[in-house]
């Protein structure tokens, strides 16, 4: 081969790569990402060593809504990644009594909830969802380092890395995350 045809060949598979390579940063960057999930605060939906890919978009589109699995930094350090329900939007009112949740007045069918909620936090209940924040908790209540906690607190939209979509690992429970 040639020195000219080299040259050539060199420079195509240069641009194939990064052509793939930005593709790849793009879509870790603003599509999807995976992520581990670390832990039992989720269980029974989300187990320790789940691997899930987080749909990062979605909420560029739309706001979260209660229900959501959602990703964020524990308090905005992203070496500690969090992922939690959303139980409270913004201007939402906030209660724990007899074991349960209630958000406006209105005691939340939890079907993923095994046990009533002994472990209520830390902070004064009830109290009001501020602008822009959510209030999250894990689905094993009573094992959740969550919004209950001052340390954790409200997760403002602004911190929140994506929803939780599809569970990838373990391969047996592959399918979309709820």
């Amino acid at each position: 081969m040639e020195r000219k045809d080299l040259m050539k060949e060199i420079w195509s598979w240069t641009k194939e790569i990064a052509i793939i390579l930005f593709i790849v940063w793009f879509i870790i960057s603003f599509v999807a990402q995976n992520t581990k999930v670390s832990g039992h605060s989720m269980e029974p939906t989300l187990s320790d060593g789940d691997f899930l890919i987080i749909n990062k978009f979605i909420y560029d589109f739309a706001e979260p809504a209660k229900g959501d699995i959602v990703v964020f930094p524990h308090n905005g350090d992203e070496s500690e990644i969090y992922i939690k329900r959303v139980i409270g939007l913004p201007g939402d009112e906030i209660d724990i009594r007899g074991g349960k949740v209630y958000v406006n007045e209105v005691m939340l069918e939890e079907d993923y909830v095994s046990e009533d909620i002994y472990n209520t936090g830390n902070i004064e209940y009830p109290f009001t969802v501020s602008e822009d924040k959510y209030f999250v908790m894990g689905d094993n209540r009573n094992n959740s380092y969550d919004s209950r906690y001052l340390e954790v607190g409200l997760v403002p939209i602004d911190e929140i890395i994506g929803k939780a979509s599809i569970r990838i690992w373990p391969l047996n429970e592959l399918g979309l995350v709820y």
